[in-house]
């Protein structure tokens, strides 16, 4: 029984991941967003924050952190749409009368989902020489784990969402409701050091925080002046990977239990 649901996680999870390998359009489509915020966005306000701190940081430099972790955001809780998708056409429904264990096939889902948001975060961080990033095997293996952590998390979140959800339509309207603020309030793309308590209050509990948080510094490491990185350092690493690791687990359980409650 055990290596049936294994062999069913396994599967979904490849699933997954060869559909996004196939798909070379959707890769560098994904690229689009990513490269307009950096390259536009960022190069616009350089100025303004190379003023601001003397010249000791580059903003294009500060946001490619959270450009990575935007590259993760969007393809891990977007990944769980398929879910929707396979419940409308009938896909779902036939997974689900297979000889596996439903938590295996909610398993398998998160896996795939996370798998594939850490490969687009990946192909993101192949400019980090565009934007004059330094970047040191260890810390490229480290940047690995932090995205697969933090695509864990919203993927989870996804299917937690996704489980209950009846359209595309409706998921895709909830998914903006709550990305863009998920992804402002964390930093990304100004420091949130000195901020009004109530947006402090709101950085704490968005999950994305703590993601961006601990990419910045392992990415920005031999970058930064250690002083520099300090100020734009909000929690130390190890609370953030803990965080990140009991918000997956937090996400994960009711993702499972709905996904095995849906219909």
């Amino acid at each position: 029984m055990l290596r049936r649901n294994l062999k069913g996680a396994y599967t979904i999870w490849y699933r997954d991941v060869i559909r996004f390998a196939r798909d070379r359009v959707r890769m560098v489509a994904a690229l689009g967003q990513p490269l307009l915020y950096l390259f536009v966005f960022g190069t616009g306000l350089a100025p303004a924050m190379s003023a601001s701190t003397n010249g000791a940081l580059d903003f294009r430099q500060f946001m490619f952190p959270g450009i990575l972790a935007m590259a993760v955001l969007f393809t891990a809780i977007f990944s769980a749409i398929s879910v929707v998708w396979d419940r409308e056409f009938g896909f779902l429904k036939e997974v689900m009368v297979a000889p596996v264990s439903r938590t295996a096939v909610a398993l398998g889902k998160v896996a795939g989902g996370a798998t594939v948001a850490m490969f687009q975060g990946l192909i993101v961080l192949i400019l980090a020489p565009v934007v004059g990033v330094k970047l040191g095997v260890s810390q490229v293996l480290a940047i690995v784990g932090l995205l697969l952590l933090l695509a864990t998390v919203m993927t989870s979140l996804g299917l937690v969402i996704a489980a209950r959800q009846k359209t595309m339509e409706g998921f895709q309207m909830l998914m903006n409701f709550l990305l863009m603020p998920m992804f402002f309030l964390s930093g990304a793309f100004f420091p949130l050091r000195g901020v009004p308590l109530w947006l402090a209050w709101l950085s704490n509990v968005d999950p994305v925080t703590y993601g961006v948080d601990s990419i910045r510094q392992k990415t920005l490491e031999r970058t930064v002046a250690p002083g520099m990185l300090g100020l734009l350092t909000l929690h130390p690493m190890a609370a953030d990977v803990i965080v990140m690791a009991v918000l997956s687990l937090a996400f994960i359980v009711p993702a499972v239990w709905q996904f095995s409650r849906s219909e």
